[in-house]
């Protein structure tokens, strides 16, 4: 598969690295091999370069990937345990993310250190009210949404390893239920 290339003046993503990405995938996809995950595919990065792959073109083809494999994950484990189990599991899931931005504005996540920058506290506390509003009064966001959101750095901000956390089984309850 080739995508666009970025423009001249722009980085793009290193052609080699997406292409040997894409094809590892897609072979493992084909194989039935299951040691690459929906969670591989999201955490996938790639270097920018010149004259490499617009960036865009390929974020939107990965996430259509990660779908793929996310549904086939979703078949296996609905095999395994039964479609009861599945449903539960993902309501569990959806209420630990509930529980999680009930908490106090300011108090959701916990802090990064006195000198060290998190997510801005203010960005991440107005995008739980989005979450919760998807949850409880089906407001719109959608998994695209949730993937391309970018907190600005804040000394003593959230923990970006906890709200990463949250957004990616937010993604994974998305993907569940679609």
């Amino acid at each position: 598969m080739t995508f666009p290339l970025a423009e001249s003046k722009s980085l793009g993503y290193d052609q080699g690295v997406v292409d040997s990405f894409l094809a590892s995938a897609r072979e493992a996809f084909q194989s039935g091999d299951t040691s690459v995950t929906s969670a591989n595919v999201r955490s996938v990065v790639f270097p920018l370069v010149t004259s490499g792959y617009a960036p865009a073109e390929v974020d939107a083809a990965i996430d259509r990937l990660e779908d793929t494999f996310a549904e086939r994950e979703r078949d296996a484990r609905i095999a395994e345990i039964g479609i009861d189990a599945w449903n539960a599991e993902t309501r569990a899931t959806a209420q630990e993310i509930l529980n999680r931005i009930a908490r106090a504005k300011g108090a959701r996540f916990r802090r990064s250190g006195w000198f060290v920058y998190g997510y801005s506290v203010a960005e991440v506390d107005s995008f739980t009210q989005r979450i919760h509003d998807y949850f409880t009064e089906g407001g719109k966001l959608s998994r695209n949404d949730v993937r391309a959101t970018v907190f600005r750095p804040q000394l003593r901000g959230y923990d970006e390893a906890q709200v990463d956390f949250l957004l990616d089984e937010l993604v994974r309850v998305m993907l569940a239920v679609r």
